[in-house]
């Protein structure tokens, strides 16, 4: 088989495990509209004036790059224009960084008005950012100024490349000598979940011409890199890895503790599966999800809650964000041709959208297993 990006078929999942067409479009827009436009205590995006939007943090109430980013892929994917404008337009107006070191990337935090609670941007937020500004030209066309959606990918993915250099000030994202993405500018290590092969593919053939063979780099660099954060028996990665994957336990004092598989991670082995549906290059990939839904089926079955070690060690700390477990568990199914494929699914499908305060990296996680099981998480190429 080859992946969807030369057969433009993408496996409908929720089919596969016996649940009808009908009711899977049904799920997966309720499921936007929930997050989007549902009752107060379950919607986290918010409009603001007549051309705005940001998605809200409600575990921290504020806007992240990661949340902003995220709910412009899902726009895109949605063919949501209006409302992928909207965030767009909240970016740019509020996040970006127009001077100093960290000129061109965007602020990792703002306030619900707007201002901003941090100087430096987060890496994950500027790659979804480039993917879902390149989807939306292909799929929309490109308008003027900050809609022209192309020019304006490529304007970002030009300064995670370039700055160091003479010409662009500051630290880039990607660590230049081995080709990975760094947990944050100037730190020299990274973060499993932000590796994402299958968009450095996409940005290969879409970015500046100067800069392709980068991120052809960039996406086998990643995708063997991942063999080494992720443990060979259980499939679980740490929230940070040093450069030779091996968890972080550095900078404890600055970020806190990150060597563990806990929130942060829980999006590695989804990554894994959206690069084996589209791209279908590391057999091995089929192998690691069929670990992790081992450990968890098989082996921790009464405590998908647990927090763990990423030798499968549990600790006595509860995971924080136990819908997005559940999640990325199916989600892993994308790769995984194992016992435990059905069940994974079934469990997803089974459980409802997270509310309350920590609802929001859940049901963005929740969100893009719905999109990616139905068949619905796709690659748009002009």
């Amino acid at each position: 088989m080859a992946g969807a990006v030369l057969t433009g078929k993408y496996r409908n999942v929720f089919k596969e495990c016996g649940y009808s067409e009908d009711e899977i479009t049904k799920r997966v827009e309720q499921t936007f509209e929930t997050i989007f436009y549902g009752k107060e205590e379950e919607r986290f995006y918010h409009e603001v004036g007549d051309d705005m939007a940001y998605m809200e943090d409600t575990g921290n109430h504020d806007v992240r790059t990661e949340g902003m980013s995220y709910g412009m892929m899902v726009c895109v994917q949605m063919n949501k224009k209006e409302e992928f404008d909207r965030l767009w337009k909240w970016v740019r107006t509020y996040m970006y960084i127009e001077n100093g070191p960290n000129k061109n990337y965007f602020v990792w935090s703002c306030g619900l008005d707007g201002s901003k609670n941090a100087d430096g941007p987060a890496p994950d937020g500027e790659e979804y950012f480039a993917m879902a500004l390149f989807f939306a030209s292909a799929r929309w066309g490109d308008g003027e100024g900050i809609f022209n959606y192309g020019a304006e990918a490529k304007a970002i993915l030009r300064e995670c490349v370039h700055k160091g250099e003479a010409s662009h000030p500051g630290e880039p994202m990607w660590e230049p000598s081995n080709k990975l993405i760094k947990f944050v500018p100037g730190f020299d290590f990274s973060d499993p979940s932000y590796h994402l092969p299958h968009f450095y593919e996409l940005f290969a053939k879409n970015a500046d011409p100067c800069d392709r063979t980068f991120w052809e780099q960039a996406a086998e660099a990643s995708r063997g890199y991942l063999h080494l954060a992720c443990h060979p028996k259980t499939g679980l990665s740490a929230e940070y890895a040093d450069y030779d994957g091996k968890p972080h336990i550095g900078h404890q004092e600055i970020f806190g503790r990150h060597d563990w598989y806990y929130s942060d991670a829980y999006r590695t082995i989804a990554n894994i599966g959206m690069d084996h549906l589209w791209f279908e290059k590391d057999p091995w990939q089929v192998e690691i999800a069929n670990r992790l839904q081992h450990f968890y089926c098989a082996e921790q079955k009464e405590h998908w809650d647990g927090v763990f070690l990423t030798d499968g060690t549990r600790l006595e700390e509860k995971a924080l964000h136990p819908v997005a477990i559940v999640a990325v568990n199916a989600q892993a199914s994308l790769a995984a041709d194992g016992p435990y494929v059905k069940e994974c699914v079934d469990r997803l499908w089974d459980t409802p959208l997270r509310t309350g305060d920590r609802r929001y990296y859940d049901n963005f996680l929740y969100m893009f297993a719905m999109l990616a099981l139905s068949g619905n998480y796709r690659i748009y190429q002009k």
